[in-house]
This record gives C-alpha cells, sequence and structure tokens, in this order.
C-alpha cells in the first residue's frame, strides 16, 4: 500500500479530565503548556483527579494528527513505539480500527500517557509522561513505508529526547533520499527552547511545510507580528501553516501569503485544535485542493474540535460539507 501520510510521533494514550482553576493551582504547573513528568509526579496527578469525568484514547500529537487525516479518508501510517501492557495494546487496538498502519512491535516497558486538564477557559494544561515511546529509534523507521508516502509528517515533541530525535532525523533522511516531502511541527515554545538552532536548520533545509501556531512562531522568530513571523519563516521554509486561534490561520506558499478566516465557535477545548488542523491541510494537500480550499478545511476542522471535548471529531465532516468548504 502507498500512503498519503507517514507520521512520526510519540505513542501516548490521551487521559482527559476537565478541572477546578483550584485543582490545576494546587498542582503548580503552568496553564496552557506541556510539561515532562516522571511516572512519580504522573502518579501524583492522576490521584488529585478522582471524582472527575475523565475519557481516554490512543494520542500524541502527530498521532491525533494522522487520526484527523483518516477520518477525512487519508491513508496513513505511523512509527511510534508503546509497552507490551494493557496500555499499549489499548492504543494499538484504537489506532488501527481507524485504519492507521502500524509496524513498530511493542517493548517491554510501561506505555506513555499525557494527563489533559481542561479548565473553564477551555485551556487545556498537558503533562506527558513519555515512557517507553521515548525509546523510539532510528532502527524502528522503516525506509520502504517512507518510500511509498506523498509526505512524511514529523513532531517537535519527539527532540526532547536523543533515541527519538535520531528517529525523526531518519525519517527525514529517508524522505529526501526518495523524493517525499517532509512537514514538521514544532510543537511547543518549551521544544523551540531546547532545538532552536536545529530547527532552523531544518526549517532552512529538509523541512517543505513547517506549522506552528503563534506562540512558537514568535519564539522561532523573535518577532511579535503573525504576517512578519510568518514571512520572517518563509524566507527560510518552502511552504507555513500559522494558526491563529479564533483568528484563523496564515498560509504562505510560493512567496504568497493567504489569510484563512477563523470561525466563529463557542469554545470547550483546545486540546487538538492544531493536530487536526495539520491533518485536514495534509489530506487537502494530497488530494488535489488548492491551499486555499484546504485551509478552509483544515479550519473548519479545528473549530470543530474545540466545539467538543477532546482531540478526536465527535462527528465527522460529510463529503456534502467538504465540497460546501471547497467551493
Amino acid at each position: 500500500m502507498s500512503y498519503d501520510i507517514f507520521a512520526v510521533g510519540n505513542a501516548l494514550v490521551d487521559i482527559q479530565a476537565r478541572v477546578t482553576d483550584d485543582v490545576l493551582e494546587s498542582l503548580g504547573f503552568a496553564r496552557g503548556l506541556m510539561t515532562l513528568v516522571d511516572d512519580t509526579t504522573q502518579l501524583r496527578v492522576l490521584s488529585s483527579l478522582q471524582g472527575a469525568s475523565i475519557s481516554r484514547c490512543a494520542g500524541g500529537s502527530a498521532a491525533n494528527t494522522i487520526v484527523g487525516a483518516a477520518d477525512f479518508g487519508s491513508k496513513v501510517a505511523y512509527a511510534g513505539k508503546v509497552g507490551n501492557d494493557e496500555l499499549g495494546n489499548f492504543w494499538l487496538e484504537d489506532l488501527r480500527s481507524l485504519g492507521v498502519a502500524i509496524e513498530v512491535p511493542p517493548c517491554d516497558g510501561q506505555t506513555g500517557t499525557c494527563v489533559v486538564l481542561i479548565t473553564r477557559d477551555a485551556q487545556r494544561t498537558m503533562l506527558t509522561h513519555l515512557g517507553v515511546t521515548s525509546t523510539l529509534s532510528a532502527e524502528d523507521i522503516r525506509e520502504e513505508e517512507i518510500r511509498r508516502s506523498k509526505y512524511v509528517y514529523i513532531e517537535g515533541y519527539l527532540f526532547t529526547a536523543d533515541a527519538t530525535k535520531a528517529a525523526a532525523l531518519r525519517a527525514i533522511e529517508l524522505a529526501k533520499r526518495h523524493g517525499v516531502k517532509v512537514a514538521f511541527t514544532v510543537s511547543d515554545p518549551f521544544v523551540i527552547q531546547m532545538n532552536r538552532e536545529l530547527f532552523l536548520e531544518l526549517i532552512a533545509g529538509p523541512v517543505d511545510l513547517l506549522f506552528c501556531n503563534l506562540d512558537e512562531a514568535r519564539s522561532l522568530t523573535g518577532l511579535q507580528d503573525p504576517v512578519d513571523c510568518a514571512q520572517q519563516i518563509h524566507r527560510q521554509a518552502a511552504d507555513v501553516c500559522l494558526t491563529l486561534g479564533a483568528e484563523g490561520s496564515l498560509l504562505l506558499h510560493g512567496g504568497t501569503l493567504t489569510p484563512i478566516e477563523g470561525v466563529e465557535i463557542d469554545a470547550i477545548d483546545t486540546t487538538g485544535a492544531g493536530d487536526m488542523y495539520a491533518g485536514a491541510m495534509l489530506h487537502g494537500l494530497t488530494h488535489g485542493m488548492t491551499w486555499r480550499q484546504a485551509g478552509h478545511l483544515a479550519s473548519h476542522a479545528a473549530a470543530r474540535i474545540v466545539s467538543q471535548l477532546g482531540a478526536r471529531m465527535a462527528r465527522k465532516f460529510t463529503q456534502a460539507e467538504i465540497a460546501e468548504l471547497c467551493r
């Protein structure tokens, strides 16, 4: 089988819970950001959620993106590592049931988790324990799967550990060897702070399409204005998708700036909005849509995620809805 998108990312079970501001403050983590935690800390966080409404699904940033693309009909594959435990089996079964091809076998150890704390302002604060996903290595990246793909999609969170960084760089190397386009999301300002020079080298080199939000763009460029940020990045990256939350997004392709309007929606949970935007955008670009059409689809897909709990679309787009958005 050939793939529209082959993604490489952390394999995590997302555990989502709605919490009060008091609970978040008592835990002492920065609102709206992702923090890496150890096993002891994660157990402390989970124990604080007794009585809260909790849901779980197979996640990880790039996994959310690939599921979004699959929901629109893309053929997709994923490289991520889980443990040979109940959570790992849950993760594999969940993604495979959605049509995602996964060839990396589970290993001994604990499957990673991401606790997503959702407050009333719809902000999500993520506490991530990587577990065995941090052992994904260059040897786990299969050249034949990449050769048969249109895009390789890499999440920036991989650059927080040596083994996963090597896996990401190997996937990029193989993509360039076989003429496969590389899409990259920088993931979070703290990841940029850890890897800024390397990320700038990748953006100016093998990366064909960069996804980032405004905070990440500001961290990359040192600029404030969204258009200035986008244009500065576009001087290095061939294509750029800069998301602006409720204000929409900016697309830069071939030297042309295309603003995409936001979608008015009552925000409930921002978890996975950027991931879904990337999945819809990549689906559009691999299925004959123009940049503007793909941007409209991505904007509406992200809005649908924000209007519900969780990173999966509770109601998928119909073909008629997609056709209307792409007029």
